[in-house]
């Protein structure tokens, strides 16, 4: 995007960064290679850590260098995210993996679904500061007005992440529309707040500018890259998201039922691709059925019954594009939107 001008936000100053679009941490989706590239195209890239072993993070992180094409001890331009509720389940083995934050140099990490946040914020902060290197970045993923304030004013977020119900993968079923949350959580930041940024069904660049337009400093589209090559989808995967319409983008447990990842806080579902999973959990089917045809799905690849994560903008993505590709689109779209808004306003 070396031709076209940067978007000034307070998001996009802290990390120095040309457009205000976030790749989310996606469990089996956001590797190495797809959160550098995102980093490379101006945006920035997280990897999903999820159900991650040291070992498998320790692999992303190489391959991230390796497309960053940074040496050892070189900060990387990429974040971590992981799952609160996971973190609490091994102390000794999450503290290892947090770890790994620090001695890579990673910018920034993304905590989200835990009754426990608090404490591994100051972990890492604290182990940040016994290392001596430059400060990891706080997100913390937010779906609700009070969860807000408490990111904000408690635990002092250097970022906060306000997900609207229309988000694919994770997220509340007691959840507000984004741009009925995005505004009251707004409202309420203190002018020396940190920096808001906006995630739940957002498909386009024209839809990040109506978040900046709002007062969002950043917009988060998980869904729109799991349609990049470079993402861990499979090509069956990738086919079922384009030939999706918003209308089969549901919120259920069915999956993670089928998949035994139990464990999720109170209150907290999936959305994804309606399929026979899906109708089979809603029919009351017995859960042992339902995880043995999962199980022989997934061998096989078969869509009809494995999860396809997506939020409700997936009826809006029909294409298949590099991550560098989704990032350059998204920010000129981004860029004309903003270009015509500015025109609405009549000079007296």
């Amino acid at each position: 995007m070396a031709s076209t001008p940067a978007i000034r936000t307070q998001f996009t100053q802290l990390l120095d960064l040309k457009t205000p679009v976030v790749l989310p941490p996606m469990a089996f989706a956001s590797g190495g290679v797809l959160a550098a590239e995102v980093s490379l195209a101006g945006g920035f890239g997280f990897i999903g850590s999820g159900y991650d072993t040291t070992e498998k993070l320790r692999r992303d992180l190489e391959t991230a260098r390796t497309v960053l094409k940074v040496g050892p001890g070189s900060p990387l331009s990429i974040g971590v995210g992981f799952l609160g509720w996971i973190l609490d389940k091994s102390e000794a083995n999450s503290k290892e993996l947090l770890a790994l934050l620090v001695e890579y140099r990673v910018k920034a990490i993304w905590l989200a679904f835990g009754d426990n946040l608090s404490s591994w914020i100051q972990f890492v902060r604290e182990l940040n500061q016994q290392s001596g290197g430059p400060p990891i970045l706080v997100f913390v993923q937010v779906c609700s007005f009070q969860e807000a304030l408490t990111a904000i004013n408690e635990w002092k977020a250097d970022v906060v992440v306000v997900q609207g119900i229309e988000a694919g993968g994770h997220g509340a079923s007691y959840g507000l529309p984004l741009l009925t949350l995005l505004p009251l959580i707004l409202a309420n930041t203190p002018p020396n707040g940190p920096p808001i940024i906006g995630a739940g069904g957002l498909a386009d660049g024209s839809q990040v500018a109506a978040l900046l337009t709002l007062g969002a400093s950043g917009a988060v589209l998980g869904t729109r890259f799991l349609l990049s090559p470079e993402s861990l989808y499979s090509e069956a995967q990738r086919k079922v998201l384009v030939g999706a319409d918003s209308s089969q983008s549901v919120r259920t447990m069915a999956f993670d039922n089928a998949r035994g990842t139990v464990g999720w806080p109170k209150g907290i579902d999936g959305r994804g691709i309606r399929n026979a999973t899906v109708d089979d959990y809603d029919k009351g089917v017995d859960t042992s059925v339902i995880r043995k045809k999962y199980e022989e799905a997934s061998a096989k690849g078969d869509t009809d019954r494995i999860v396809v994560w997506a939020g409700t903008g997936v009826g809006s993505m029909k294409q298949i594009l590099p991550a560098k590709d989704i990032v350059r689109e998204l920010h000129e779209e981004c860029l004309s939107r903003l270009r015509n808004a500015s025109n609405l306003v009549i000079k007296e």
